[in-house]
């Protein structure tokens, strides 16, 4: 994960290029978990995950980028926004089992 700002990064979630502001680094397994390998996401898609899985699901079920493209509500979110223009962001709201888990 070593790209510059002037690198075309692809999302791995969503195949759509990374514009410089909207890249973030996710831990595969989550830092909590001991994770240390990243991979950039798009913003919005970074955000998705965290909102459909908890740190733990995402160590012990989740942690490639194969596994998430697997994920039947992730696949359903990635359909839907590799519509949207590469600079394109909108909030992601928490499941409801998610927010349950973190209590």
């Amino acid at each position: 994960m070593n790209a510059r700002l002037d690198d075309v990064v692809i999302c791995p979630l969503c195949d759509r290029e990374i514009p410089p502001a909207q890249r973030d680094a996710h831990h595969l397994v989550p830092k909590c978990k001991g994770g240390r390998q990243t991979e950039f996401l798009h913003r919005v898609c970074h955000r998705q995950v965290h909102a459909l899985l908890t740190e733990t699901e995402l160590a012990r079920q989740y942690a490639t980028v194969e596994a998430l493209l697997a994920h039947r509500e992730l696949q359903t979110f990635l359909t839907w926004v590799k519509t949207k223009p590469a600079q394109f962001f909108a909030p992601a709201r928490k499941s409801m089992r998610v927010r349950k888990a973190r209590r």
